[in-house]
């Protein structure tokens, strides 16, 4: 059974279960989860989605013309312009080898192909390493306006609701005003806070919150850090230190190096996440706002283009809007109107 019907039968069973009011706390928690990107992904579906079911309809068999409007499609969708590429070759081969010459079944294979472009054969996973042996350490990276902070806040949330102690650690001492923000944030989450003054080392402010998380017993340390510096190289060697420092005092640290991506800025974010990915070892990807576009396929080009998965979707405001990326649902609630 390909994807497009795995999935669809799989949230049929969820809104059967729904529907005759079984309380079981895991899947009432499922099922607002897909609430959650069914709400939080209405722009795209409604984008690029219904581009794809009008196109669905507008040709009864499949024909050059229709796979170059496809392209155009997709392409607009930001999933990129190599990876569509790509993907329309393998969608022809299979199409023929298939003798599939029908539009709408051949918007089930779409779906099928977009999965297995994610996927790739990979054992993915959107779980966050932990230390067995101490605290876990995650540091956050991306350039100024993506929402970083308040990311930084709401996986703050998430693991004090998991009944973890949390330190926010402020080495973004380069940008007016940050360290004062994450500190505000601490306060309205209810979890630790270390920062020093702006213009202080990020490495000693770093050395130094990681010795309070181990003198005082945190679970999980997150780690903000500078969007920018002078220039590239400048930027490299300050998280290298970082990095040394925290790999010094806790064993196996920074365990995740997590970058955050506006999605609203598109290929531009690419383009930012291929940059981060030279200067420094990136473990995952944060999509922010991914509610505020009709162009759903980032989450698509960004791991097609930058071979690290997505462990994040930011799907609104509130803080259970940031959701653990889930390959399926992020399919069925892209698709759903098609299934």
């Amino acid at each position: 059974m390909g994807i497009f019907n795995r999935i669809k039968d799989m949230f049929k069973t969820e809104k059967a279960t729904e529907e005759t009011s079984i309380k079981e706390e895991k899947i009432d928690k499922k099922i607002e989860e897909v609430k959650v990107y069914e709400k939080g992904l209405t722009k795209s579906r409604e984008g690029f989605v219904s581009k794809l079911a009008n196109l669905t309809n507008k040709y009864r068999t499949i024909n050059d013309q229709y796979f170059d409007e496809l392209e155009e499609i997709l392409i607009m969708a930001d999933i990129g312009v190599n990876t569509v590429m790509d993907f329309i070759d393998r969608l022809k081969i299979r199409a023929s080898k298939e003798k599939i010459d029908d539009p709408k079944i051949l918007k089930e294979v779409i779906v099928d192909e977009l999965f297995i472009i994610y996927v790739n054969d990979e054992v993915l996973t959107n779980k966050i390493n932990t230390n067995p042996n101490g605290p876990t350490v995650v540091l956050f990276v991306g350039v100024n306006g993506v929402g970083k902070t308040t990311t930084i806040a709401k996986i703050a949330h998430k693991y004090k609701e998991e009944g973890k102690k949390v330190l926010l650690v402020g080495a973004d001492t380069f940008r007016a005003g940050a360290v004062s923000q994450l500190d505000e944030w601490a306060d309205k989450v209810g979890v630790g806070f270390y920062g020093k003054e702006q213009g202080s080392d990020p490495a000693s402010v770093v050395y130094d919150g990681c010795e309070k998380a181990l003198k005082e017993d945190y679970d999980v340390v997150l780690i903000d850090t500078a969007g920018r510096l002078q220039n590239k190289v400048n930027l490299m060697k300050e998280l290298e230190k970082i990095n040394r420092v925290i790999g010094g005092i806790i064993e196996g640290g920074p365990h995740e190096t997590l970058l955050v991506v506006d999605a609203t800025t598109g290929q531009n974010g690419i383009s930012q996440a291929n940059s981060f990915k030279e200067i420094t070892n990136i473990t995952g990807i944060i999509l922010t706002k991914l509610d505020g576009t009709a162009k759903g396929g980032i989450v698509l080009a960004i791991k097609e283009s930058v071979g690290i998965p997505v462990k994040y979707i930011g799907l609104g405001e509130k803080a259970d809007d940031l959701q653990a990326f889930d390959i399926e649902k992020y399919i069925y609630g892209l698709f759903k109107d098609m299934m």
